[in-house]
């Protein structure tokens, strides 16, 4: 096994027998770990305190950017929705698991795929019910600012 990814599972075995979540995270550019990360629900109140996320976050705080074009994510788990988004956001060109979502699902931990196939569904079909809500008459536009502004 890749030496990443090695790191990547010794962090959530490690994370498990501290009371966590068996997911861990490895990010890396030019074959250098830059950060790492583990699913830090047990220890704050933060749905979104994942490997991959805190991994990514420390990576642009330490670097000042949200551009990780040519970094490479090893993850112990298949990315949730959520951390697969984050990585497309911040230019992270490929991902390497070791745990698939079905094998997450197998010991109890089956979100991400049910999230993955409401993602499938059309937004009036989804589980999570989104209702935009145009803007007031008279009301500034943020986005007709941003646009102005860049």
């Amino acid at each position: 096994m890749d030496k990443f990814m090695e790191r990547a599972v010794e962090l959530a075995v490690e994370n498990v027998r501290e009371g966590g979540q068996p997911f861990g995270a490895v990010l890396v550019r030019d074959n250098k770990c830059v950060a790492e990360g583990v699913n830090e629900l047990h220890k704050r109140y933060d749905s979104s305190g994942h490997a991959e996320l805190l991994a990514i976050r420390r990576a642009q705080e330490q670097f000042q950017t949200n551009d990780l074009s040519g970094y490479t994510m090893y993850a112990s788990g298949e990315p949730c929705p959520m951390c697969l988004t984050a990585m497309y956001f911040a230019g992270i060109n490929k991902v390497f698991y070791c745990a698939s979502v079905e094998n997450a699902e197998e010991v109890g931990l089956g979100k991400s795929k049910s999230i993955y196939e409401d993602l499938q569904k059309t937004k009036a079909e989804r589980s999570l019910k989104m209702i935009q809500m145009p803007l007031t008459e008279g009301q500034c536009n943020p986005m007709k600012l941003w646009k102005e502004k860049s």
